[in-house]
């Protein structure tokens, strides 16, 4: 079955990843998967960022937004369907602890005429892997890894030879004090091309109007386990919550396929727009268990830099098939 559904989701992918969907291993996908549930048990949730709310808002995009690109969702505002996570395939993880980072950010553009443009995004400028066979593997040396292994386990061992793997784990920021004041980068490049079919490849951060806040150790032990579930509802009734949307344009020196190397801080920024959120979701577990984002959901203007992309939107349903 995985099989199957693996190869009619290739024969769906947008433009933009056919180049690199033709050499995409066809068990990698179902592997991953398989991956995540070793890794973090099977609870019939979702493989990874298991724990989450949603909301929903719109989406107001700049004038520069629409030179960069011809995306329709950069000519007319369109509504949005947000949800922000915790890390781990663990749906009971409690928001305080470190292994809840990154926090996860993914958003749904619900285009004119219907279609979906999604974005997954989380609150680390990069990803301990430079390849989604590598992802595996790192998964692969977490579920073997357990605290009755001897040292050095084979989390150690792979940490010893991918020294961008335990940054990622190492040098998280601590907890935010609401998912409404952490940053939130995406995880991999894209290729915008405007009107004209001139292009350029970027890749995404979000930056909270109400600013960066993190917990000190103190402040932490004060809050509950669901302390972030519990604010974010109370927060975007007082008030809208508002993500300044930014691509980072890239230079010739900057690697598109390798999603473990942040590029550096001095690339250009520009402003695509505001993503306002105003509301939960009327019903958050029912619109949880039946919502997808798929990183390869692209429209025109928009295509693939990095061939992980399309490993990634073969992979995520079939972890939407499992929890159903």
């Amino acid at each position: 079955m995985a099989t199957i559904l693996v190869a009619t989701i290739v024969e769906l992918l947008p433009t933009g990843g056919s180049a690199v969907a033709d050499t995409m291993p066809s068990a990698l996908p179902a592997q991953l998967v398989q991956d995540f549930h070793a890794a973090f048990g099977d609870h019939h949730a979702r493989a990874v960022h298991a724990k989450g709310i949603i909301l929903e808002g719109s989406f107001q995009p700049s004038a520069d937004g629409a030179r960069l690109s011809a995306a329709p969702l950069f000519r007319v505002g369109v509504p949005v369907t947000v949800r922000f996570s915790d890390f781990t395939g663990l749906p009971d993880i409690p928001d305080t602890s470190n292994d809840a980072n990154p926090r996860g950010f993914a958003v749904k553009f619900h285009l004119p005429g219907g279609a979906p443009y999604d974005i997954v995004a989380h609150s680390f400028n990069g990803f301990p892997a430079a390849t989604a066979a590598e992802f595996s593997s790192l998964l692969q040396a977490l579920a073997r890894s357990g605290p009755d292994v001897g040292k050095p386990t084979p989390l150690d061992r792979f940490f010893a030879d991918h020294p961008r793997a335990l940054a990622f784990f190492t040098t998280q920021k601590p907890p935010p004090e609401s998912f409404a004041t952490a940053a939130y980068f995406g995880v991999n490049a894209f290729i915008f091309t405007d009107a004209a079919g001139h292009s350029q490849s970027v890749r995404y951060r979000f930056v909270p109007e109400a600013g960066e806040h993190y917990l000190a150790p103190n402040a932490l032990k004060a809050r509950s386990a669901t302390y972030l579930i519990d604010e974010i509802g109370p927060r975007v009734r007082a008030q809208p919550i508002r993500f300044t949307w930014y691509a980072q344009l890239s230079e010739l020196s900057d690697a598109v396929d390798n999603p473990s190397v942040a590029w550096p801080e001095n690339r250009r920024l520009v402003n695509l727009g505001v993503i306002t959120i105003d509301r939960l979701a009327a019903n958050v577990p029912d619109t949880d268990r039946g919502l997808l984002f798929l990183p390869g959901n692209l429209p025109e203007g928009i295509g693939i830099a990095d061939p992980m992309v399309t490993i990634r939107n073969a992979a995520y349903p079939l972890s939407f098939h499992e929890r159903q």
